[in-house]
């Protein structure tokens, strides 16, 4: 196939599902306890051309389990434990479907296994986060990108029937590393040592038993006829750890609306504006109409309808929207419009009442959502206007973009102003552990002063001195200023960019979070390239024809 493959060349990826829709995943509420079941059903690919056996997944998979997430959190929140397990005969899952990524495009490899590799940190970020464990029930062989979904887990339990194992085979089978954190998850959260993890990580076969109790692999082994009392002892225990409520009342995630146009993109609180002949997306952002809010109440009544929610799952969709569906749009220009006073007021309620269930998990739905933006492959450019509103919360979209540029205008009125909340310090932190203020190397001073202004209205020549934006520019220089900038920024190389972005966007000291997406983009994106993996004879192209891979033996 050429690159244009039958993989993505159909109808634009949707994103938005429900229960209602699943073709793989069931999922079952008993009080404290959910159970996501993987059953895969193999003719219901995303896309033609392969079917999904052994539980083997593609993009449609993980939409599907990143759905039934976010209904765990909303929707059932005395949900203390999910246990993630399987519905087939002694397979948990075989991983990411092969004949897929074979016949797929190297853009739509990587994207996937970006997507994957965010819902699983997804998960990790609700067990750190909300107190929402996770046990992996692995009740048959866990291959490639299953047992990654089981790494992503607080525990893994593995039946012990002589024959079922974990394994990695990425690197002996396909010629590419494991692609959504396996790697980095095997050394940094399970602390396997070295040795053990280069003789699992090359041996396709997998390890079972004692040994991935002793390899730090896996946490227990159950034999087959205690299994099920195992996974209930081990989904009591961690029940008991998590700090969910016991009483709450979920709310309902109705549907995500939106209007698909040639050229735009309308949702409630977002508009995105397609230049396809420019290569760039303007995505504007809304902020709330009502400044204040009476109680918790108040905001469960208003359910998914609630600005910051519906903000937030409105964004969401926007960018995997036009990661997926727009790859040639290689810049964002991000705005914002409202009443900055609603928006700050909305912000000191979510941080007076950031204990409560329901406001935690809506700061934990805006912290992935922002670092879903860090993380997207697209150059970012804030415009900073006197009709803008970057105020608290949508002050992290100014400062995610990799420029901003803000009029500097006294005589127009209203005048551009930046505002920043309680949420900007730490609340709504990046995959690096820091808030995106500290992430831009501000001096000391400069952070001083900015939380000196706290609530207050900057001007653009504070916050070109504090170091909120990249240029202040007046009202003769804006437009020719402007584009240049946009014409500039899209005519450099867009894989240069996207490793410039990846290196740039998070300087300060690593986490595992960071780690899995530098090595996705570097590593992984390399090796999709090259022939060992892709190429005609490569050990991806051929894997299940029986013919042996061809190998260039020269190391780079």
């Amino acid at each position: 196939m050429t690159e244009a493959t039958a993989t993505e060349a159909e109808l634009p990826v949707d994103y938005r599902t429900d229960p209602s829709r699943y073709r793989h995943w069931k999922l079952d509420v008993d009080g404290a306890v959910a159970t996501l079941t993987l059953d895969v059903d193999e003719a219901a690919g995303l896309r033609p051309g392969y079917r999904l056996k052994l539980n083997s997944y593609d993009l449609g998979v993980d939409i599907e389990l990143h759905d039934a997430l976010q209904r765990i959190r909303f929707e059932h929140p005395i949900v203390r434990v999910v246990v993630i397990t399987s519905a087939k005969n002694r397979i948990f899952s075989a991983g990411a479907n092969i004949y897929m990524l074979a016949q797929s495009s190297h853009a739509w490899k990587v994207n996937f296994c970006k997507f994957t590799n965010e819902t699983r940190n997804g998960m990790e970020d609700s067990s750190r986060h909300s107190g929402l464990r996770f046990l992996a029930a692995c009740n048959g062989t866990t291959a490639g990108g299953g047992y990654e979904l089981a790494l992503a887990c607080d525990e893994i339990l593995l039946v012990d029937d002589r024959s079922s194992s974990v394994s990695l085979p990425e690197v002996a089978l396909l010629g590419v590393l494991p692609g959504t954190g396996g790697l980095t998850r095997l050394i940094d959260k399970r602390r396997v040592r070295r040795d053990h993890a280069d003789m699992f990580c090359t041996t396709p076969d997998g390890v079972r038993g004692q040994r991935a109790i002793e390899w730090r692999l896996v946490d227990a082994v159950a034999r087959t006829q205690e299994f099920g009392a195992r996974v209930k002892e081990r989904a009591a225990s961690l029940a008991d750890t998590s700090d969910r409520p016991r009483d709450a009342v979920g709310i309902v995630l109705t549907p995500i609306e939106r209007d698909l146009e040639e050229g735009r993109i309308r949702y409630s609180h977002v508009d995105v504006r397609l230049e396809r002949s420019r290569r760039t997306a303007t995505l504007t952002v809304t902020g709330p109409e009502q400044p204040v809010l009476g109680s918790i109440a108040d905001a469960l009544a208003q359910g998914a309808a609630w600005w910051p929610l519906a903000m937030a799952r409105e964004l969401d969709d926007a960018i995997l929207h036009l990661r997926t569906n727009e790859p040639a749009i290689g810049l964002w220009l991000v705005e914002t419009r409202g009443r900055a006073e609603a928006a700050i007021a909305v912000d000191d309620f979510l941080s007076d009442n950031r204990d409560h269930w329901f406001v935690r998990e809506v700061l934990g739905l805006i912290r992935r959502t922002l670092a879903r933006l860090d993380v997207s492959s697209r150059s970012m450019y804030a415009i900073v206007t006197g009709e803008s509103c970057f105020a608290g919360t949508l002050t992290e979209l100014l400062l995610a973009s990799d420029r901003a540029y803000m009029r500097d205008d006294e005589a127009e009125s209203p005048h551009a102003r930046v505002l920043l909340s309680k949420l900007n310090f730490g609340v709504l932190p990046t995959i690096a552990g820091v808030s995106r203020l500290e992430s831009r190397q501000l001096t000391a001073d400069q952070l001083t002063a900015a939380a000196a202004l706290t609530g207050r209205p900057i001007d653009a020549h504070n916050a070109l001195q504090i170091g909120l934006v990249t240029a202040a520019l007046d009202a003769l220089d804006w437009d020719d200023e402007l584009r240049q900038a946009i014409e500039t920024r899209t005519a450099l190389s867009p894989d240069a960019l996207t490793g410039l972005e990846a290196n740039l966007r998070f300087p300060l000291p690593e986490t595992q979070e960071t780690r899995v997406f530098g090595r996705l983009s570097a590593w992984q994106n390399w090796m999709f390239s090259r022939a060992n993996a892709v190429g005609p004879s490569g050990a991806l192209k051929v894997y299940g024809s029986g013919a042996p891979a061809k190998f260039d033996w020269n190391r780079v």
